[in-house]
């Protein structure tokens, strides 16, 4: 009997052993997979990017119920702009920022997503004050920022963390740090979308006075745009593009990477027109380049002719 009791005891204890060994491991790995988790008042992770907007709660309700009043009444019956941001809190709020992924954002996609109109979907890359002006004098046009969904988190940043109160103000991920951080899953998610509703004549502004080239393959356009235009929707890509008033005269539309561009769209069915300095555009520029001779009505050859 004594044996047999010590037998007890030592499979006792070594279930005790165990049991002990498993709760340190729980304990180690959560600190692997959670990094950022500390005690109630403990300090956020550090990034090297702004943090989360302040009053973003206030920011993004503001944005929303004025898009409803001003650009676009008729949604005001099917949107509800707290549920807008609710869906939005549940995406990153007490989540590690770099493990932020495109399901996070579905249901925030479905709430704010609105109809296209054929022929008025306008992407750009490196003219996003030259697009969103010409957006906003020619009403019909629309860019991803003039969406409901780019509209409201156009300008703002966010991100979350492991530790209270759930939300980083003081930095955020750059995408160096990590690429699936909120805020550029976020804006590959809306790009992609925008791209798949487009229909009809699709316009492309470009920049052509870069020197490392107007089309960008590592751009949002480059990336994930053109390769979610849908050739069974889209007739036609026109591509403006713009040089600085003044300014290098980098590229033409018979320049490499806008050559690029055309291949890879025609690959993909698209029928497409290029157009260096597309006047509606340009006369926009010109309001800031009053003088300067490129702004003029009737071009020097035909003035002394």
């Amino acid at each position: 009997m004594p044996g047999s009791r010590r037998r007890q005891r030592g499979v006792l204890l070594a279930g005790i052993a165990l049991l002990l060994a498993a709760l340190v491991l729980a304990v180690v790995l959560a600190s692997v997979f959670m990094p950022g988790r500390e005690a109630a008042g403990g300090r956020p992770l550090r990034w090297q990017d702004r943090g989360t907007t302040r009053n973003l709660r206030e920011i993004v309700l503001g944005k929303c119920y004025s898009y409803l009043a001003e650009r676009h009444p008729a949604l005001g019956r099917d949107t509800d702009c707290l549920k807008i941001w609710e869906s939005l809190k549940y995406a990153f709020v007490y989540k590690n920022p770099c493990n932020t992924t495109a399901e996070d954002y579905q249901p925030l996609m479905e709430l704010a997503s609105h109809p296209i109109p054929c022929n008025k979907s306008l992407f750009w890359s490196k003219t996003n004050d030259l697009a969103h002006r010409y957006t906003k004098s020619s009403h019909g046009f629309l860019t991803l920022e003039d969406t409901l969904l780019g509209y409201m988190f156009d300008g703002v940043s966010w991100c979350g963390d492991p530790s209270a109160p759930g939300i980083n103000y003081e930095s955020c991920p750059k995408r160096s740090e990590c690429e699936s951080n909120p805020g550029s899953v976020f804006w590959k998610t809306a790009s992609k979308r925008f791209a798949e509703a487009a229909c009809g004549v699709v316009q492309v502004m470009l920049n052509g006075s870069i020197e490392a080239g107007a089309f960008r393959s590592s751009s949002i356009f480059g990336s994930i745009e053109v390769f979610n235009l849908n050739p069974d929707k889209v007739s036609e890509i026109q591509i403006w593009l713009m040089h600085d008033i003044g300014g290098p005269q980098s590229e033409s539309c018979s320049g490499h990477s806008i050559q690029r561009l055309k291949r890879i769209l025609e690959e993909r069915n698209f029928t497409i027109t290029c157009e260096d300095d597309y006047r509606p555009v340009q006369l926009l520029q010109c309001v800031r380049n009053p003088d300067h001779e490129d702004c003029r009505l009737c071009p020097s050859s035909m003035e002394t002719s």
